[in-house]
């Protein structure tokens, strides 16, 4: 195995029982600016793997004891959202078909070559970094409906669905004043200006336009 790099830095993950393999894909990635850590077996890969290091994983579909696509339904499992591209020595279309619907993007045949790795190596570093980033942007959401009131959660719940302060009073039973504040708490604790703003961030935490 080769040393870890910056936890914050993408890393070309690459798991392959073969030295040779492992050494090859290692200088062919390294001479392209990539940050490499190879590692022979998957079990080795999840013993030393941070979740936090954003990059993508380079996996052998064909290892002894524990094969790529357990490694994959592993990860799976764990909620990693790693990008994966599988390599493999025969045409074996069951386990490509297997590993895509399994979320891989993309599935090699060995010996790879530069034209075709490289690319793919770049889309799967990509995809990670527009992944992380949205789950970033959807934990600060959530953290910040986490700082509401059961009250102004449920006057958020109204606001989102276009209504005016006056329905939502008759709604709720209470004064329109009451909901003009805790309207205007809602929006300063959610750090928006507007209802359509608001409407897009509830919107991507899974809280939808309607009234149960």
């Amino acid at each position: 195995m080769t040393p870890s790099p910056k936890a914050d830095s993408p890393t070309v993950f690459i798991v392959d029982d073969e030295t040779p393999v492992r050494r090859a894909l290692s200088r062919l990635l390294r001479s392209a600016g990539f940050a490499v850590t190879a590692f022979a077996s998957p079990e080795e890969f999840l013993a030393q793997y941070d979740p936090h290091t954003p990059g993508c994983l380079v996996l052998d579909l064909i290892m002894p004891d524990f094969n790529g696509l357990e490694l994959q339904r592993t990860l799976d499992k764990r909620g990693s959202t790693l990008p994966i591209i599988f390599l493999t020595g025969r045409g074996d279309v069951p386990s490509s078909v297997q590993a895509m619907k399994g979320g891989a993007i993309d599935f090699l045949t060995k010996p790879v070559n530069e034209k075709e790795l490289l690319p793919a190596v770049r889309a799967a570093i990509e995809r990670d970094r527009v992944s992380r980033r949205e789950q970033t942007e959807l934990s600060e959401i959530r953290a910040r409906l986490a700082t509401l009131t059961p009250r102004e959660r449920e006057v958020l719940e109204h606001v989102v669905t276009g209504q005016l302060n006056k329905q939502i009073a008759a709604d709720l039973g209470i004064a329109e004043k009451t909901i003009e504040v805790h309207r205007g708490r809602v929006m300063a604790k959610m750090k928006v200006q507007s209802v359509a703003e608001l409407v897009r961030l509830t919107g991507r935490s899974g809280i939808s336009g309607s009234i149960q």
